[in-house]
């Protein structure tokens, strides 16, 4: 007869075996789409479907993210690929900066030894954007208020006020940390909202408000303005296939320190699979799963599904993704200095782990198209891997039907 014991650790041998299979069949299957951009097969025409262009362009929002990292000697290719927007772009633009913009605290006190870093790469930003003739709007990020720590008012405070006197033509919203919204009217028809998501989910001081007024206010503001075009623009993201929504690479099952520290190469494997367990169900302090930030996103959700044909752009995690729900357009554009993993399938339309930004073109004939742009080594823009008209309705490709085992497009 088999002992209790032996069969527990038959049990522990069989689970083992299978998160191995499990994480090899991961592993394999991560390496055929890392990096390269996905498309859901509904889209996967989006190559035939172009803005007309006789159609006059009303003006262009760039949606840039997590910038926090860029290369301070005048080489970084994302910096270029902004510069060579702003160009093409003029004043008929906005550049909205998603939060996230210095790595890795934010501006710390004149007398911390990181000061110095962090000025030199939240100058390198400023410098680039210092001659657009357009809109600057900036957000902050949990990196801004040193990383959701109880001081990090302090430090946003410290970085707007930086921001203002270094670039007084920009705008650091909301001011002074406060929740939103905030309306900003960019063009005849085009208006962005502001929300500062990052007061939700802040430890310790922030400036004093009812958390659900934002809501309130926001709702109020999408009803009054359902005759315009409408960007709601905030850190957090309300959907996402990456880290902060939960997905994780089998590497960082086997050495789960890497999601903290990417030279964390420590080996804990099998335990190391509870952390992303963890951060999946319950969450770090920036991640969808943590309560905070869990009731943030519901409570906005719930706002944003009554209002069909808006767009809501974050940053937050490092990559390029699009989603399309309940009638709206949901971005994750945090791929401004850092790239990281991104599952493709599930509910997203676009998804690539690449360094780029979107841009929303704004027609005089009412469309919006959303552009996918990213830099080559140099900063020239690369071929784009994928544009969709978001207004008056996506384009999609026609569904397929069968005729004699060849798929064709049901139209013919």
């Amino acid at each position: 007869m088999t002992s209790p014991s032996t069969l527990f650790f038959y049990l522990l041998a069989g689970l083992a075996a299978a998160l191995t299979a499990w994480l090899l069949g991961r592993y394999r299957q991560e390496r055929q789409y890392r990096r390269r951009p996905y498309v859901a097969p509904a889209h996967n025409d989006w190559q035939l479907h172009q803005p007309d262009p006789a159609v006059l362009r009303l003006h262009r929002v760039a949606l840039l993210g997590d910038p926090g990292a860029v290369a301070t000697d005048g080489t970084d290719n994302l910096l270029r690929l902004l510069q060579h927007w702003q160009q093409e772009t003029g004043p008929a633009g906005t550049v909205v900066i998603l939060g996230d913009n210095v790595y890795p605290t934010g501006l710390p006190a004149p007398e911390h030894a990181g000061r110095a870093a962090a000025e030199k790469r939240l100058n390198a930003l400023l410098d680039v954007l210092r001659p657009f003739p357009g809109n600057v709007v900036f957000l902050s990020g949990n990196h801004d208020w040193n990383k959701g720590r109880p001081d990090g008012y302090e430090y946003l405070l410290r970085q707007e006020a930086y921001i203002r006197e270094q670039l007084p033509t920009a705008q650091y919203l909301p001011v002074g940390g406060t929740p939103g919204p905030v309306a900003l009217q960019l063009a005849d028809g085009v208006l962005l909202l502001v929300l500062n998501t990052q007061w939700w989910v802040q430890q310790g001081p922030r400036p004093a408000s009812d958390t659900k007024a934002p809501f309130r206010q926001l709702e109020q503001l999408l009803t009054q303005n359902q005759h315009q075009r409408i960007v709601v623009a905030g850190h957090h993201p309300l959907y996402s296939n990456a880290l902060h929504g939960g997905k994780f690479t089998a590497k960082q099952h086997v050495f789960p320190l890497t999601t903290v520290h990417k030279r964390a190469y420590v080996p804990l494997p099998f335990i190391g699979s509870l952390l992303p367990l963890y951060r999946k169900l319950v969450g770090a302090a920036e991640d969808m799963a943590h309560p905070r930030y869990r009731k943030m996103r519901r409570r906005l959700l719930r706002v944003l599904h009554q209002h069909p044909h808006l767009v809501y752009a974050a940053g937050h995690d490092h990559n390029l993704q699009y989603f399309e729900q309940h009638g709206s357009h949901y971005l994750v554009s945090g791929a401004g200095s850092k790239t990281a993993f991104v599952q493709k399938g599930g509910q997203a339309t676009f998804v690539h782990e690449h360094k780029g930004f979107f841009s929303l073109d704004y027609y005089a004939n009412g469309e919006t198209w959303l552009r996918t742009l990213e830099p080559d080594a140099a900063g020239a823009p690369l071929p784009e891997v994928f544009r969709q008209r978001l207004y008056p309705g996506p384009v999609v490709a026609a569904p397929l039907v069968r005729t004699l085992g060849v798929a064709v497009p049901a139209e013919l």
